[in-house]
């Protein structure tokens, strides 16, 4: 298990291993936020947070919730709208200590490319 944390630590993450790899997206919204997502079942990964600590964003298609800190504004994942028992998520690596970031390998992904109806 890993361990993560926004940067004012009001909302922590834990996920259940380091990824393979993490993606860093350039559609516009990932490109904004400056994020590289590492993708979990959505039933392995731990949030914590305080109510009312975390606030979300949806757009598009409002398929997407992107969990951000209410405090800080540091982006903490991404969990499906509408999430079910075999949900994925994305959670933001870049919360996690430099000791793993540095460590893993980042796949670039072309999300430009698909237009703005992916999110």
């Amino acid at each position: 298990m890993l361990s993560g944390a926004c940067h004012c630590g009001a909302v922590h993450v834990t996920i259940p291993r380091k990824p393979r790899s993490v993606t860093d997206c350039n559609c516009s919204i990932c490109r904004r936020y400056g994020v590289l997502w590492a993708y979990y079942k959505a039933a392995t990964v731990r949030v914590e947070a305080k109510r009312g600590a975390t606030q979300s964003y949806s757009w598009g298609c409002k398929s997407l919730k992107f969990v951000r800190c209410k405090k800080c504004g540091c982006i903490v994942c991404w969990q499906p709208a509408k999430p079910g028992a075999k949900s994925w998520m994305g959670v933001n690596y870049r919360n996690f200590g430099l000791e793993f970031l540095n460590a893993v390998r980042i796949r670039r992904l072309d999300g430009a490319a698909w237009g703005d109806k992916t999110h």
